[in-house]
C-alpha cells in the first residue's frame, strides 16, 4: 500500500525519473538515462516501482502524464547496475539459492511496480513517445495512451528469449485486445506498430512524433477542469475491472516466470530471440 508524498519530497529522489509540477495540478513523469532514453536496468525497475508510490501517495496532483525521453520509450537495455550486459554463458547463470533470492526480489518488484501504477488515483495519460518492447504494461494503464508514429510495442523480453511472459504481460494484453490476439504477440514476438495498436483497441491516438506530447497537455488541461473527487473517483472506476484482473493473475504469472527461471536464465542472451534451443552449447 501507498503512503501520503508530496512533490517536494520526491522531484528530486530519481536518477531515472524527472517531474515537473504545474500550477494547476498536472504532473509530468518523465522516464530517462542522462536527459536520453531511459536505459532500462535493474535499478530503473526497481525505482519506478518506487516514483509510482510516491506519484500515488500524492493526493494534491489533479492528473498524470507519463512519456519516456528522446528516440524512444523504453527500448534500450543494460540488465546489470552498470548498464551492461552480464557475460555468457547464458546457462546456469545464476545456479543455487543466491539466484534464487535475486529472481524472487525482482518479481517483488514487479509486482509493487505494477500495482502502483494501478493506485494512482488521479486520470493517467500514457505518451509512448517512441519504442516500446520491455513492460509494455505501465503506459497501457493510462487512461488515454497516446503514441507516436514511429513507435511500437513488442514482448521481446520473455517468449523470445526463453521465459514466461507473466510479469503482467500477459495479464494487460489479453484485458485489452482479447486472449487470442495477446497469445499471438507474447509467443511470436510481433512488433506491434502504433497503427496496429491503435486499431487493436490499446492506443487511442497515434501523432507525429513532435505533437504527441502537446496533445497529452491539451487533453489533460481539458480534464482538469472537472472537480478534484470526480477525477480521482472516475479514475477509481476505470481501474477497479483492471485491479481485479492484477490480483487474480499477475501473481500466478510471477510465480511461473520466476520458477521457469531456475532452468534457463538467458541474461546472455540480451535483447535477441533464442537462435537455438536453450540448453545446446552456450551463447558466445
Amino acid at each position: 500500500m501507498v503512503k501520503r508524498a508530496r512533490y517536494e519530497d520526491y522531484k528530486d529522489r530519481y536518477p531515472n525519473y524527472s517531474f515537473e509540477l504545474s500550477d494547476d495540478g498536472i504532473l509530468l513523469m518523465r522516464c530517462h538515462t542522462d536527459g536520453g532514453s531511459l536505459v532500462w536496468d535493474w535499478k530503473s525497475h526497481d525505482d519506478m516501482a518506487d516514483a509510482f508510490a510516491d506519484v500515488a501517495g500524492d493526493r494534491e496532483i489533479k492528473l498524470l502524464i507519463h512519456t519516456g525521453t528522446g528516440a524512444n520509450y523504453n527500448a534500450d537495455w543494460g540488465l546489470m547496475p552498470d548498464g551492461t550486459l552480464p557475460d555468457p554463458p547464458v546457462y546456469d547463470a545464476m545456479p543455487g539459492l543466491r539466484g534464487l533470492h535475486k529472481l524472487d526480489e525482482k518479481a517483488w518488484y514487479n509486482r509493487q511496480l505494477q500495482q502502483n501504477v494501478l493506485e494512482v488515483d488521479v486520470p493517467m495519460i500514457s505518451v509512448v513517445n517512441g519504442p516500446c518492447n520491455i513492460h509494455s504494461e505501465v503506459p497501457l494503464m493510462g487512461d488515454i495512451v497516446l503514441a507516436s508514429e514511429d513507435a511500437y510495442f513488442q514482448d521481446v523480453s520473455h517468449f523470445p528469449r526463453g521465459q514466461v511472459p507473466g510479469d503482467g504481460q500477459h495479464v494487460i494484453w489479453s484485458f485489452l485486445v482479447g486472449h487470442n490476439r495477446a497469445r499471438y504477440f507474447l509467443l511470436t514476438g510481433k512488433k506491434l506498430s502504433a497503427q496496429e495498436a491503435k486499431e487493436w483497441g490499446a492506443v487511442n491516438e497515434v501523432l507525429p512524433k513532435d505533437q504527441v506530447l502537446d496533445r497529452a497537455w491539451e487533453l489533460a488541461r481539458e480534464l482538469i477542469k472537472r472537480p478534484p473527487m470526480v477525477l480521482r473517483y472516475t479514475r477509481q472506476l476505470f481501474t477497479q475491472n483492471l485491479k481485479r484482473a492484477y490480483l487474480e493473475e499477475l501473481g500466478h504469472g510471477l510465480a511461473r516466470e520466476t520458477y521457469a527461471q531456475q532452468e534457463f536464465f538467458p541474461f546472455g542472451g540480451g535483447m535477441e530471440p533464442l537462435d537455438r534451443a536453450w540448453n545446446d552449447k552456450p551463447w558466445s
